[in-house]
């Protein structure tokens, strides 16, 4: 979303008077253009919520998040925290803290963006190596999972199903879809394996996508 359409849609919610929730996922991990700023850093009348974890950036068994939130709704928020289960380990956070400020977080975050680009690459050759007929990934800028289109009214259900016995995991995309149908694709997690592991899934998928249908 452009600069331009995210104030626009700040000015909605000002005029509606209605509350963003601005979920940033794994926006650390860009890899081409400048840095997307977040709607909350644009927000001048408290108009976004904005939420984050470490859990996808270090590791999910650290069960540490963080809300930004207008001034008016710190009360109720630290309320509702309270009621669910007082607060997180005090020194899980003072452990982070200082992760963060010396230093260490920042290139945590600049040491795995280049991994995941790599992955992301060696994931694109094998598609054009592999499937460049039947298989199209869209351009894509940030995050560590992209959408594989099918082409020739190949099922993704039927695909992800005998991936899944090969041990390749995919999911077709209209798994997430609760009435409109999606066009056939896949989703496609790059993130948490090594090159070899995303040829192999590649190559697994060429074969099962050979023989969907038949």
């Amino acid at each position: 979303m452009t600069v331009d359409r995210r104030l626009a849609l700040l000015n909605w919610a000002r005029r509606e008077r209605a509350l963003i929730f601005e979920d940033d996922y794994d926006s650390e991990y860009r890899y081409s253009g400048a840095p997307v700023p977040a709607l909350q850093g644009l927000d001048q009348t408290g108009s976004v919520i904005h939420s984050g974890s470490f859990s996808k950036v270090l590791f999910p068994s650290l069960r540490l998040g963080y809300v930004v939130v207008p001034l008016g709704l710190v009360d109720k928020f630290a309320a509702a925290r309270m009621i669910m289960d007082r607060h997180s380990s005090v020194i899980d956070q003072a452990i982070l803290c200082d992760f963060i400020v010396e230093g260490h977080f920042g290139r945590h975050i600049r040491r795995m963006r280049e991994v995941y680009a790599h992955r992301l690459a060696v994931l694109r050759e094998a598609v054009r190596t592999k499937l460049s007929d039947t298989l199209r990934i869209p351009d894509i800028e940030a995050g560590i999972h992209t959408v594989g289109w099918l082409n020739g009214g190949t099922s993704a259900a039927e695909v992800a199903l005998r991936a899944a016995e090969e041990k390749v995991e995919v999911v077709s995309l209209n798994a997430f879809a609760l009435k409109a149908r999606l066009a056939e694709g896949l989703l496609l997690g790059f993130g948490a394996v090594d090159g070899s592991e995303i040829r192999r899934g590649v190559d697994v998928l060429a074969c099962v996508i050979a023989s969907a249908g038949r």
